[in-house]
């Protein structure tokens, strides 16, 4: 007897909310492997620098509604950098990310948080990451520079290890998380109790009240 149609979609097109993001950061700091943890819970020691733009998504539960991320990623070697209008256009998330044992992967956050927030909607909901600490003995950034630099740009902060897993999926499920209460409460806000909830495979794009889940703190657990 032939199944019935009930079960004919395909599970990973089945979510309510579809939300773009993106990793930016120097290139070496580890973008790769936090998207293939995330996403696949892979790690590979051997992988090579990302030419132009990858991406890959995840599905996760958030306060009951299924959230589809789909998170880009591009090398950060400065040759690559003609493809930025494309690459963030529709983001409403993203992972900037350092690696703590190379203070100059930090220092030079800042010109691409510019970047970011040159070629992004203000709304943007951005997490500073802090890669590989897994290497404790060859830190080069502490905790606490990297608190105080995502407090005094109102970013929230974690840091990483790929190699180990520790903190990538909270610091990617935080910010999924962020970006959709800012969406869900829009809709509140709008009275339609839901009606205007977007379609499947509509991007969200959140607004200017995000500056106040912003500012409500780090995490760095």
């Amino acid at each position: 007897m032939a199944g019935s149609g009930g079960g004919a979609y395909r599970a990973e097109d089945d979510y309510d909310y579809l939300f773009k993001a993106v990793i930016i950061g120097d290139s070496g700091v580890g973008k790769s492997n936090l998207l293939s943890r995330f996403t696949k819970n892979e790690f590979c020691l051997e992988s090579k620098s990302t030419i132009g733009v990858e991406f890959a998504t995840r599905s996760l539960q958030v306060d009951g509604k299924v959230v589809k991320a789909q998170i880009w990623d591009t090398a950060g070697q400065e040759r690559y950098r003609a493809i930025t209008s494309a690459y963030y256009r529709g983001a409403v998330g993203a992972l900037l990310v350092y690696d703590v044992t190379r203070r100059a992967t930090f220092d030079n956050v800042a010109r691409w948080l510019k970047e970011l927030r040159d070629h992004t909607d203000s709304s943007i909901v951005v997490m500073l990451v802090g890669n590989k600490s897994d290497l404790r003995h060859l830190v080069a950034v502490s905790t606490e520079d990297g608190q105080e630099y995502a407090e005094a740009e109102s970013l929230y902060f974690m840091e990483t290890s790929a190699l180990d897993a520790t903190n990538v999926d909270n610091a990617f499920s935080e910010v999924l998380t962020q970006i959709y209460r800012i969406a869900s409460r829009k809709t509140v806000d709008a009275g339609d109790d839901g009606s205007s909830a977007p379609s499947k495979g509509e991007n969200i794009n959140v607004k200017d009240d995000v500056s106040s889940l912003k500012k409500a703190g780090c995490c760095s657990s």
